[in-house]
């Protein structure tokens, strides 16, 4: 088995902001296994939120190159790494590698059934209330969208969202930006607004106030949330997960997040970083079982890859075989 990996570019539409920066391109890490005949891929987005960098995400995966050829196969993948996006690009990439070596897809190896299409939310940068006003009425058609916020004048900027997008489901995503002085001011805004979810609302470890204050709209976790032993540590807190690849460290992982997401009674949400389509095509077999689907990755591209998904407005396909799976 021969192991490669790389450093892929890929610039947006325009500027992607949330409330800890902004972006104008996509850096992701691409893992290939090749056994001479077929070859797997698999698509990471290393997260400074958690210290990660694209070099050494890419060094981290070329040190494994020995155990790799060696026999390292995709369970024991689990505990050669920990949770993040270097596992998750080798992960993939084994179950892409799976698929092609049996004629199966990754859904029937996983025993799952075939995903089909979804409609995936769309997101609106943070930006100033005119601004963001100006995005969500161009995307107002759009069946959901997804409100960044997590600012000074998040009330004025999720009312200018509202206007703009007055038939659209909103869900907002704070990326942990609020405090315990402008929680109930945001909440009763998002309510006031007809928001149907908010996500991460308090910096992770900060967020025992949810326990036991008052919650007009249901709260979903995102960095509070790593791998499946964290799920119980958000009960009584939250009422549903984002589930992320780049965070659980592959599609492994993530399905077994899901599975205990459902048993303890969780609504789950189904996420990305932005990232092209090879990056999305693992997490389509999670959206099935996902009240909420976020997976606009390419669609906030300039250009995505040849063979990506297929977008219809916001409906998204699962992937080809040639993609991915």
């Amino acid at each position: 088995m021969k192991l490669s990996v790389r450093i892929e570019r890929w610039p947006l539409a325009g500027a992607f902001t949330i409330s800890r920066g902004s972006k104008t391109e996509a850096v992701v890490v691409v893992a290939e296994l090749d056994d001479g005949v077929h070859r797997g891929r698999g698509e990471a987005v290393p997260y400074a939120r958690y210290g990660e960098v694209p070099e050494r995400v890419l060094d981290t995966i070329e040190a494994l190159h020995p155990a790799v050829e060696h026999g390292l196969d995709r369970v024991a993948l689990q505990t050669a790494l920990p949770a993040g996006a270097a596992r998750n690009a080798l992960d993939c990439a084994y179950w892409d590698l799976a698929a092609k070596q049996s004629g199966h897809r990754v859904y029937e190896l996983a025993g799952l059934g075939a995903p089909g299409p979804v409609n995936t939310a769309y997101t609106i940068s943070l930006a100033s209330p005119t601004e963001m006003a100006a995005a969500a009425e161009r995307s107002a058609w759009r069946p959901l969208l997804k409100v960044k916020l997590g600012g000074e004048g998040d009330a004025q900027r999720i009312a200018a969202v509202r206007r703009a997008a007055p038939r659209a489901e909103l869900i907002v995503d704070a990326n942990e930006g609020w405090s315990a002085e402008d929680l109930a001011a945001n909440f009763a805004a998002c309510a006031d607004t007809g928001v149907t979810l908010i996500e991460q609302p308090l910096p992770q470890g900060a967020d025992e106030l949810l326990r036991d204050c008052e919650k007009p709209i249901p709260i979903c976790a995102d960095e509070s949330v790593h791998d499946c032993a964290s799920v119980a540590s958000i009960a009584g807190k939250y009422d549903a997960v984002n589930v992320k690849l780049d965070k659980a460290g592959g599609l492994t992982e993530a399905l077994r997040i899901a599975a205990e997401a459902e048993r303890c009674g969780l609504v789950i949400m189904v996420g990305c970083m932005v990232a092209t389509s090879l990056a999305m095509a693992p997490a389509m077999l999670l959206a099935p079982r996902a009240r909420f689907v976020d997976l606009d990755g390419p669609l906030l591209l300039a250009s995505d890859r040849a063979e990506g998904l297929r977008y219809e407005g916001s409906l998204l396909y699962p992937p080809a075989p040639g993609l991915w799976g």
